[in-house]
C-alpha cells in the first residue's frame, strides 16, 4: 500500500484500537465539557470569530515551512484560538477544523481523530490559554513573549502527547521515539511561536478589544470579520508554494520504519485535491479554499447554536414562545 507523505496529521495503523479509543473517550468527555461551558460563556462578538479562527487555522496549517534536516513544520494554532477565543471555544474551534481535514481530505485517520483533536487542539488550547491568562495584566510585549513561549510549548506537548501514543500501540520503542518526537518539534514549535505571536500583534494593533484590551481606536461592524476571511482566502493562495517535505511524524515514522503502517483513510478531496481540476496548483488552492469556507461555516454555525441556546435560557417566562405562556393563551 501506498501512503502519500501528503497528510499531516496520524493516520490510521500508526496507533492501535485500544489507545484510539482511549483517545476518543477523553476527546469526547472534553469536548462535552468545552460544550458546557462554552454556552455559559460565549460572547456576542466570539461567534463570527470562531469561524474566522476556524478559517485561518485551516488555511494556515496548508502551509509547510521547511526546518531542519528535509523535515516541514506547520501550524497547530491551538494556542493562538485559545488566547483569542477563550480555552472551550478555542478547542471547538480547533476540533472543526480537525474534523473538516479528517472527512474531506483523508488528512488523519478517522479511528485516531479522537487523538489528532485531542494532541493538536485540545492540549494545546489548554495550554496556550493557561501560560497567557498568568500575565493578563502585564505589557503587551510580556504577554506576546509568553504566547510565544506557551504556543513553542503546546508543540512540544503535542509531540510528546504523540509519542506516548505511539510507544502505548507499541509502534515504536519509548525511549527511541520520544527523542525524536522531541527533536524535531523543538524547530517546528519555533514556528509556531513566531506565527503565533505575529498574529496576536495584528490584533493587538487592529482590534485590541478582542484581546481585552481598552482601545477608543477599536472598530465595531463586520469588516473585521471580511478582512479575516480574506486574509484566509489569501494564505490558500501560497498553499502550493509550501514545503514538500515530510513534517515531523512522517519523517520520524520514516526515519523509525513504522510509515508503512500508515493505512489510507477516504476523503473526497483526499491529498487537498480536487479531482477534476488537472492543474495541481489550482487543484490544491481550490481545495484549500473548500476547506477554509466549510471550517469557517462549520465553526460559525456551532457557535451561533450555542449563542441560540444562551438566548433561549435568558428569555422571559411570559415570553410568547414560553411553553407557560401559551399555555394560559
Amino acid at each position: 500500500m501506498q501512503f502519500s507523505p501528503t497528510p499531516l496529521h496520524i493516520p490510521d495503523g500508526f496507533l492501535s484500537i485500544a489507545i484510539s479509543a482511549i483517545c476518543w473517550a477523553i476527546t469526547i468527555v472534553t469536548l462535552g465539557l468545552a460544550i458546557s461551558k462554552t454556552n455559559k460563556a460565549l460572547g456576542e462578538k466570539q461567534v463570527p470569530l470562531m469561524g474566522v479562527m476556524a478559517a485561518f487555522v485551516f488555511a494556515a496549517q496548508m502551509i509547510n515551512f521547511p526546518v531542519a534536516g528535509g523535515t516541514s513544520g506547520h501550524l497547530l494554532g491551538g494556542a493562538l484560538a485559545s488566547i483569542v477565543l477563550g480555552p472551550w471555544a478555542g478547542m471547538l474551534v480547533m476540533t472543526a477544523v480537525i474534523a473538516v481535514q479528517a472527512l474531506l481530505f483523508q488528512d488523519g485517520g478517522l479511528l485516531v481523530m479522537g487523538a489528532n483533536i485531542l494532541n493538536m487542539g485540545l492540549v494545546t488550547a489548554a495550554i496556550g490559554y493557561g501560560l497567557y491568562r498568568g500575565v493578563a495584566s502585564q505589557s503587551k510585549a510580556v504577554k506576546l513573549g509568553v504566547a510565544g513561549v506557551a504556543a513553542w510549548l503546546s508543540v512540544m506537548a503535542g509531540a510528546l502527547l504523540t509519542a506516548l501514543q505511539l510507544w502505548l500501540s507499541g509502534t515504536s520503542q519509548l525511549t527511541i521515539v520520544i527523542p525524536a518526537m522531541l527533536g524535531v518539534h523543538v524547530l517546528i514549535g519555533l514556528g509556531e511561536a513566531f506565527i503565533t505571536v505575529a498574529a496576536l500583534s495584528f490584533i493587538l494593533q487592529t482590534r485590541p478589544d478582542l484581546l481585552g484590551e481598552d482601545s477608543e481606536s477599536a472598530k465595531g461592524g463586520r469588516g473585521w470579520v471580511l478582512a479575516g476571511g480574506v486574509i484566509a482566502l489569501a494564505v490558500v493562495l501560497l498553499s502550493p508554494f509550501a514545503s514538500t517535505n515530510p513534517d515531523g511524524l512522517n519523517r520520524v515514522a520514516m526515519d523509525l520504519g513504522f510509515f508503512q503502517t500508515a493505512q489510507s483513510g477516504v476523503g473526497p478531496l483526499a491529498g487537498y485535491a480536487v479531482p477534476f481540476l488537472n492543474s495541481a496548483t489550482a487543484s490544491k488552492i481550490a481545495a484549500g479554499i473548500i476547506g477554509v469556507i466549510v471550517a469557517g461555516v462549520i465553526a460559525l454555525l456551532i457557535g451561533r447554536g450555542m449563542k441560540s441556546q444562551i438566548s433561549n435560557r435568558k428569555s422571559p417566562i411570559s415570553s410568547p414562545q414560553s411553553p407557560i405562556s401559551n399555555r394560559r393563551s
